[in-house]
C-alpha cells in the first residue's frame, strides 16, 4: 500500500472468532418470513416502467418487485434433500431504534403515514401498497437477526430471504424496490450490539448497492464492495472512480462489468479484486447483499451468470470467512426476477454455505454454459478488470 494508506491492525475480535470456531453451531440457517412476499408494490410500475401513457398495465407476473421468485426459492428448498440440512427460521422486525441508526426519523415518519394511508411512493421507482412499512421492518429484522445470529454463533452461517430489498435505499429516500437499508441496518446493530471492529459487505446484486454505498461511503471501519453491470441501475452509473471519502478513501470499491458478462469474469473479480481487498481489511464479519438478478435469463440485467457462478462466489467468501473471522458469514436477500430461474441459483448458494450435494437438477445450467462469452472476449473483460484492481488504493 503507498504510504497515505493504512492496514488495519489484527483485531482481539478476530483471535476470539478463531479460537471459538470449534464450538460452533454449524448448521447453516435460512430465515424468511411469509409476511414479507405479501409486500405489494401497488400495481404502478410494469417492471420499472410507470404504468399508464404508451406502458399497458402488467399482466401475470409482470409487477414490479414479483415475490415469485423469492417465493420459489423458499419452495424449491422445500421440497429438496436441502431441507434435511437447512434450519428454517423467522425473526422479529427490526426496532425503532435499529432503523434509527441508519434512517432519517423524517424518512421513517413519512413512509409509516404513507403506509397507514394506503401506500404510494417516496422515492423513484420504490411503490408500496398498506401495511408495506411493517413488512419493511420485517425485512429488515431478518436481515438483522440473520447476521445477529452468526455473530454469536447460534448458527454457523445464515441466509435471510429479504423483501422488500434494500440496498439501493438512501438514509432519506427509497429507491429501486428499497424501501429500508436492510444490509446497512443489520451491520450497524452488530457493530452497536457487538462491539465488531470492522465489517466487509460484498454486494454482487446486478444493480449498484447505491444505498449501502452512500451510507458508509466516509468509514473505514466497513469495506463495501459492489459488482453489478455498468450503467444499469441507477442508469449509467459505474462507479468505478468512486472509491470512499476522507478516512473511507479506499474501503468503497466499485467493480463495474459490461454487459454480457459471465461466469469467468465473476470468478475473476473475486480472484483479483475481492479476496485481496479482503485479506488486506481482515474483517471480523462478512457480509453479502445477494441479488440473483446477474442471471442469464434476468428481465432487469444483461448478464450471463448461472447457478455455478454463484455457488462458486459463496464457497470464496466461506473461505474468507474462514480465513478471517472464524467463518461468520451471512447473506441477505436483494434482487432477482427470473422467476424460473433464481430458485436454482438460490438453492446453489444453499448448498455451498451448508456444505451439501442435493437432488435438484438445473435444467439452465448447460443453456447458460452454452452462452458464456468466448475466449477473446474473456481476456478483454480480465484486462479491464485487472485495470481496476490497479487503481485501487487498497490493493496498492
Amino acid at each position: 500500500m503507498s504510504s497515505r494508506r493504512r492496514t488495519p491492525a489484527p483485531s482481539k475480535r478476530n483471535t476470539v472468532a478463531m479460537t471459538v470456531e470449534s464450538t460452533a453451531n454449524h448448521r447453516t440457517a435460512f430465515f424468511h418470513d411469509e409476511r414479507c412476499l405479501w409486500h405489494g408494490t401497488a400495481g404502478l410500475f410494469s417492471l420499472f416502467l410507470p404504468v399508464g401513457r404508451w406502458v399497458q398495465p402488467p399482466a401475470g407476473a409482470g409487477l414490479a418487485d414479483s415475490p415469485e421468485s423469492k417465493r420459489r426459492i423458499l419452495s424449491l428448498l422445500q421440497v429438496s434433500s436441502l431441507a434435511d440440512v437447512l434450519e428454517f427460521t423467522s425473526a422479529p422486525m427490526a426496532t425503532e431504534e435499529d432503523l434509527l441508526r441508519v434512517h432519517a426519523k423524517s424518512y421513517l415518519d413519512d413512509f409509516k403515514s404513507l403506509s397507514d394511508a394506503g401506500g404510494g411512493e417516496i422515492g423513484l421507482v420504490a411503490p408500496f401498497g398498506p401495511g408495506s412499512y411493517e413488512i419493511a421492518k420485517r425485512s429488515a429484522g431478518l436481515a438483522l437477526h440473520a447476521v445477529d445470529a452468526v455473530v454469536t454463533r447460534r448458527f454457523g452461517n445464515a441466509y435471510a430471504l429479504s423483501r422488500p430489498g434494500g440496498h439501493h435505499c438512501l438514509r432519506d429516500r427509497a429507491l429501486g424496490f428499497c424501501l429500508l437499508s436492510n444490509v446497512a441496518v443489520a451491520v450497524e446493530a452488530a457493530i452497536a450490539n457487538h462491539d465488531l471492529g470492522r465489517v466487509a459487505i460484498l454486494d454482487w446484486d446486478v444493480h449498484h448497492g447505491n444505498g449501502t454505498q452512500s451510507i458508509f461511503y466516509a468509514r473505514d471501519d466497513v469495506l463495501f464492495i459492489s459488482i453489478h453491470q455498468e450503467g444499469c441501475f441507477p442508469p449509467a452509473y459505474g462507479g468505478a472512480a468512486d472509491q470512499g471519502d476522507g478516512k473511507g478513501l479506499g474501503y468503497n470499491i466499485n467493480v463495474p462489468l459490461l454487459p454480457g458478462s459471465g461466469h469467468d469474469a465473476y470468478l475473476y473479480v473475486m480472484e483479483r479484486i475481492v479476496t485481496p481487498a479482503i485479506d488486506r481489511f481482515r474483517p471480523d464479519l462478512l457480509v453479502v447483499s445477494s441479488g440473483l438478478d446477474a442471471n442469464g435469463a434476468d428481465p432487469l440485467a444483461r448478464m450471463l451468470a448461472h447457478a455455478g457462478t454463484f455457488k462458486a462466489m459463496t464457497e470464496q467468501m466461506m473461505a474468507l470467512a474462514a480465513r478471517h473471522c472464524g467463518g461468520r458469514l451471512a447473506l441477505v436477500h436483494e434482487g432477482g426476477y427470473a422467476e424460473a430461474v433464481v430458485p436454482f441459483c438460490g438453492a446453489a448458494i444453499m448448498e455451498a454455505l451448508a456444505g451439501a450435494s442435493s437432488d435438484i437438477v438445473d435444467p439452465t445450467r448447460e443453456m447458460f454454459e452454452a452462452w458464456q462469452p468466448n475466449a477473446r472476449q474473456r481476456a478483454f473483460q480480465r484486462g479491464l478488470i485487472d485495470e481496476m484492481a490497479a487503481a485501487q488504493p487498497l490493493l496498492s
